[in-house]
C-alpha cells in the first residue's frame, strides 16, 4: 500500500468514529493544575469551501481574524484530515498545508492559518498547557526539525484522538488527568512521525542492527569501523544517523549499555568490581570504576550501599 493510500485509509476511519462536529472548552480545578497537565480545548469541525473561517462557536481566547493573527496562552495541535490551507506563524513564515499535515502552536508565539477558500478543509485539535506541558515541549522545541509535520494520520493518531473525544464528551470523573495522560502519548506520537519523516528505511535497519549487536555484545567489544564496513555504510553517515537517533554517539551509547549492566550486576548479586568489569568487557578495573563513577556520581561500592539502604527503608 502506498503511503497515500494509507492515510486515505485513516482517514476514511476518523470519518466514521469521530463526531461530525466538536468544539469543547473547559475549566480546571486546583487538582488538575497541581496535576500539571490540563486540556484546555478539543474539536473537531468540518469546513466546506468558501465558508468563513474561523467558523462561529469558539471562545473569544480562542476566536482571531485571518487579518490580526492570533497569540495563545498554551500549546494546541492541530491536523487537517480533508482539504488544503495556509499557516503562518512568527517564526516558520507562510507554510502551505495539505490532507495528513499536523502543526503544533506554541504559546505566546504569533500566528494564523486557514483552509483555502476553493477546498476548505477538516481539521482536529487538542489545546493543552501546565508545568508538564511545558517540560515536554521544550524537549520537543529543542529537537524540532520542521514547523509541519506530514503524516501526522495513522492509527495510533486515530485510537488517542477517538479515546480524547469519547472523555471530552462524556466527562468521567478525574477524566482530566486521563485525558492529559492520553496527550501525553498523542505529543509522543507526533515527535515519532516527526522522526520518522526524516530518516530513511535503510537508515532505521542499520542503527536497529548496531544497537542489538551492541546489546549481544555487551561483554566483549564493539568495533565500529567494522560493522559500517560490512554494512557499506561510512563511519561518518553511521556516527550522524546515529546520534540523530538517540542523541548519544555511538560509542557513548554502547558505554552506557554497559554502566546498565554493571548497575543490575552491582544490585543483585555479590561480585567485586574486577569481576563486573570482566564481565561487560573491560580489561581494567581502574578504568571501569573511574568510568562507573563518571556516569552515576557514585563508586561501585558507593552504589551497592545506597541501593541497600533504599531497599531497606522500603
Amino acid at each position: 500500500m502506498t503511503k497515500n493510500a494509507s492515510i486515505d485509509k485513516s482517514i476514511a476511519q476518523i470519518d466514521n468514529v469521530f463526531p461530525s462536529e466538536l468544539k469543547k472548552y473547559f475549566v480546571h480545578s486546583k487538582m488538575d493544575y497541581d496535576w500539571g497537565m490540563m486540556i484546555s480545548d478539543v474539536g473537531h469541525a468540518n469546513v466546506p469551501p468558501d465558508s468563513d473561517y474561523p467558523p462561529n462557536g469558539h471562545p473569544t481566547s480562542h476566536m482571531f481574524s485571518w487579518d490580526r493573527g492570533r497569540i495563545l496562552n498554551g500549546y494546541q495541535l492541530l491536523i487537517v484530515t480533508h482539504g488544503e490551507g495556509i499557516l503562518e506563524s512568527q517564526s516558520a513564515g507562510v507554510i502551505e498545508l495539505h490532507k495528513g499535515d499536523g502543526f503544533i502552536l506554541l504559546p505566546g508565539e504569533w500566528h494564523r492559518y486557514k483552509p483555502k477558500t476553493k477546498t476548505g478543509w477538516t481539521e482536529i485539535w487538542v489545546g493543552f498547557h501546565g508545568k508538564i506541558a511545558d517540560i515536554i515541549m521544550h524537549d520537543y522545541n529543542k529537537n524540532q526539525r520542521k514547523t509541519v509535520i506530514p503524516n501526522c494520520v495513522n492509527m495510533p493518531i486515530i485510537n488517542l484522538f477517538t479515546a480524547i473525544f469519547q472523555l471530552a464528551i462524556d466527562e468521567p470523573y478525574g477524566y482530566q488527568k486521563t485525558v492529559s495522560s492520553i496527550c501525553i502519548q498523542l505529543i509522543a506520537e507526533i515527535q515519532n512521525i516527526q522522526h520518522k519523516n526524516t530518516t530513511t528505511v535503510f537508515d532505521n535497519s542499520i542503527i536497529s542492527k548496531a544497537k542489538y549487536l551492541m546489546q549481544k555484545n555487551i561483554d566483549k567489544t564493539f568495533d565500529i569501523e567494522a560493522f559500517c564496513k560490512s554494512n557499506n555504510i561510512s563511519y561518518s553517515k553511521f556516527r550522524s544517523d546515529f546520534k540523530y537517533q538517540t542523541d548519544l554517539a555511538p560509542m557513548q551509547y554502547y558505554i552506557l549499555l554497559k554502566i546498565e549492566k554493571a548497575k543490575f550486576l552491582i544490585v543483585n548479586t555479590d561480585l567485586k568490581a574486577k569481576e563486573i568489569a570482566f564481565q561487560i568487557g573491560f580489561n581494567s578495573e581502574h578504568y571501569f570504576s573511574r568510568l562507573f563513577k563518571k556516569k552515576t556520581g557514585f563508586s561501585t561500592k558507593e552504589f551497592r550501599l545506597n541501593t541497600s539502604l533504599k531497599s531497606h527503608q522500603i
